[in-house]
């Protein structure tokens, strides 16, 4: 899961997919990053903490981390929560089979209409709306990788 700072959109989104695979007992590893480096080794957002717990999801325990090439490695795929970190994601795969684990984390839900994640950090009344957003990509995600 990658935004831009790693303490807004993808600790909520990878909170809510561990939620979700803790609930379906499969076992996946999941994280996060932001494809800056401002943030980095800070926790999520207040806020996002906030709507996760409000939700029932605890995201306190994540630090924000920068995402690096070796991600591409680490994991099978990758999540973008818009087109701009879609694009500096691409930008750093080690080679093009790499790319093909990129994807727009929207396009689970609509495919092909590259939908962003707006970012929430300027906007205190937008963290629940993306909560919304992301609990029904995670949902997507789970059904389309876990239950075929």
């Amino acid at each position: 899961m990658v935004c831009l700072g790693n303490i807004c959109r993808s600790p909520l989104a990878e909170g809510i997919l561990k939620e979700k695979i803790k609930e379906n007992g499969l076992p996946w590893e999941v994280d996060s990053a932001g494809t800056g480096s401002w943030h980095v080794g800070e926790p999520p957002d207040p806020r996002s903490v906030a709507v996760a717990r409000a939700h029932g999801i605890d995201i306190l325990d994540q630090r924000a981390r920068q995402f690096r090439p070796a991600d591409f490695r680490q994991f099978d795929l990758i999540f973008a929560m818009d087109a701009s970190n879609y694009q500096n994601i691409l930008r750093m795969a080690p080679s093009g089979t790499d790319t093909s684990k990129v994807e727009l984390i929207m396009n689970v839900v609509d495919p092909g209409r590259n939908r962003a994640v707006p970012d929430p950090y300027w906007d205190d009344n937008g963290f629940e709306g993306v909560f919304r957003m992301l609990d029904e990509a995670c949902e997507r995600i789970i059904q389309r990788h876990a239950r075929g």
